[in-house]
């Protein structure tokens, strides 16, 4: 199936799938006026794998909600695929926290909400809802209840949901916090795996500096409020990494220690 199936062709001819300049994001109230962001450049390329890892109340889930049209800038600007955003962008997928599935609906038709919304064609959403689920190993569970299912398979069909409109960039915030640490290792390549397949942008949102470092290209560390970009460190391993010998490699012990030195404690991430 091609995107054209479900979506309007692409024309843009920009390498870059992100590109932000000079972002800050503040926040007026009665009593007082916080600065999020301040002064954020930062660009992410087509199919490129980046992780932002920073301090709790750092900006970082600000930050891709701006990427997503979500929340305004304040200054500066944010540009998808050569595009300037101004409100919610279709060509996003997102992935929170919590898997947020709707009780009553089976596996499949929780993935196909998306379709639902967006009003993608019938049979071409089908389609791709089944290869997705054949892709993350949910086959045999389509008509499963999310009660039904463990908190890393509620994540997989929520990743499912994400990627059904093919999704030029997919925004991840913190996806697997929530589960225990053997669940969250086999996530971690499960979506390593599926990058690898799907060539989809990524940008995620972690406090994790392991996670961080075994997934990315590049890991983007803030500082704390007004989260700033500290430093952005190249992470130079293979694009297939199998997990625990990527965890050996000298390569991803100095991309861990130098992101932990970034953050100045080890005490945000793990």
């Amino acid at each position: 199936m091609t995107t054209a199936e479900i979506q309007a062709p692409r024309t843009t001819t920009t390498s870059d799938a992100i590109a932000i300049e000079n972002l800050t994001v503040t926040f007026s109230s009665k009593r007082n006026t916080v600065t999020a962001l301040d002064d954020i450049d930062m660009k992410v390329a087509e199919g490129e794998f980046v992780s932002i890892v920073g301090p709790s109340g750092c900006g970082k889930s600000t930050l891709l909600k701006v990427i997503a049209g979500l929340t305004d800038a304040s200054a500066g600007e944010v540009r998808l695929r050569g595009k300037t955003v101004r409100g919610p962008q279709r060509d996003i997928g997102y992935v929170f926290q919590r898997a947020a599935l709707l009780e009553w609906r089976t596996v499949r038709k929780n993935i196909l909400l998306q379709a639902e919304m967006r009003g993608l064609p019938r049979q071409a959403a089908q389609r791709r809802c089944e290869y997705l689920i054949e892709m993350t190993g949910l086959s045999g569970f389509e008509r499963a209840m999310p009660f039904e299912l463990s908190g890393g398979m509620q994540q997989r069909v929520s990743l499912c949901r994400a990627l059904l409109h093919e999704p030029e960039v997919l925004l991840m915030d913190e996806p697997f916090g929530a589960l225990d640490a053997l669940t969250r290792e086999k996530m971690n390549v499960e979506l390593h795996r599926i990058w690898r397949e799907t060539g989809t942008t990524v940008v995620l949102v972690t406090h994790s500096v392991a996670e961080a470092a075994y997934l990315a290209s590049r890991v983007v560390v803030m500082s704390p409020r007004p989260g700033r970009i500290v430093e952005t460190v190249h992470v130079d391993l293979p694009k297939e990494r199998d997990y625990s010998e990527t965890m050996k490699r000298q390569e991803f012990i100095r991309v861990a220690n130098r992101a932990r030195d970034l953050l100045g404690s080890s005490s945000d991430a793990d």
